[in-house]
C-alpha cells in the first residue's frame, strides 16, 4: 500500500450558481463556519500526510494565491496552475500534470465540503485502474445519481453520486489534446474497459453549489459547534 503525497484541488470555476456571493470572491474562498471551503480541505490533507498541493485557478485566481501563499504556513508546497479561462476538469488536470509530477494523486473539487478523514483515502492504492472514485448517497439535488458499483468497479449506471473526490494515475490523462476538456466522457470510456474502481464513502458530504446550500451547511456546523 503506497501513501499518496500529492493532491490537486480544483478551484478554477466561475461559480455562476453562487452569484452574487462569487461576484467578488472565488467560490473556494467562501467561508463556512469561519473557514474558507478550500482551507477545510487543506487542513485535512496536511493531517493525512500530503506534502504537495496543486491548485488550478482562473476566475479571481490571484485572490486564492494571495490567501494561501506557497504553503509555508502548513509546512507543505502549494503550487498553482493558472488558466486564462477554466479548462473544465480533465483539461485543468492535464495542464497541471507537469507540476503534479506524482504518478498517483488525489483530486478534490474545491467547492465541496465533507467531514471525511483523508488519512485512509491517501493510503489507497489502485495500481490496476486508471481512477478510483468516491461515491456518496444521492443528495436532494441529484436524486437520480451518476454511477453505480459492481464488484468494486464503477459502472455507467445512475445509482450513487460522484463526490468530486478521486485518485487518478498520470497515464489516464496522457495524450489528451490541450485545452478545454470534460472529465465525464473520459471516465465513461474507462468504465467500459473496467478501468475505474470505486467505493461508497460514508460520512457527510455537501456540494456547496448554491447560496442556499452554503447557508444550510453554515447553520448545521454552527449548531454542532454551539
Amino acid at each position: 500500500m503506497s501513501q499518496i503525497r500529492t493532491a490537486m484541488i480544483l478551484a478554477a470555476g466561475r461559480g455562476e450558481r453562487m452569484r452574487p456571493l462569487t461576484d467578488n470572491c472565488p467560490k473556494p474562498l467562501l467561508k463556512v463556519a469561519g473557514k474558507a471551503l478550500i482551507n477545510w480541505h487543506i487542513d485535512k490533507l496536511v493531517t493525512a500526510g500530503i506534502t504537495r498541493i496543486v491548485i488550478n485557478t482562473a476566475y479571481l485566481g490571484e485572490m486564492i494565491e494571495a490567501h494561501l501563499g506557497n504553503g509555508e504556513q502548513w509546512g507543505i508546497d502549494i503550487l498553482y496552475s493558472h488558466e486564462t479561462s477554466a479548462l473544465e476538469t480533465a483539461g485543468g488536470i492535464f495542464k497541471a500534470l507537469p507540476i503534479i509530477a506524482s504518478e498517483q494523486f488525489l483530486v478534490i473539487n474545491g467547492d465541496v465540503w465533507n467531514d471525511w478523514d483523508y488519512q485512509a483515502i491517501c493510503q489507497t492504492s489502485q495500481a490496476e485502474c486508471d481512477a478510483h472514485l468516491y461515491l456518496v448517497a444521492n443528495p436532494s439535488h441529484n436524486l437520480q445519481g451518476d454511477f453505480s458499483l459492481e464488484h468494486g468497479k464503477v459502472v455507467d449506471k445512475p445509482e450513487f453520486t460522484f463526490s468530486g473526490v478521486a485518485i487518478y494515475h498520470q497515464g489516464f490523462f496522457q495524450g489528451l489534446p490541450s485545452g478545454k476538456q470534460a472529465l465525464a466522457p473520459l471516465l465513461r470510456a474507462a468504465m467500459a474497459k473496467q478501468r475505474v474502481s470505486g467505493q461508497l464513502q460514508a460520512g457527510q458530504w455537501v456540494d456547496v453549489g448554491t447560496p442556499q446550500r452554503l447557508q444550510s451547511l453554515e447553520q448545521q456546523l454552527t449548531n454542532i459547534r454551539d
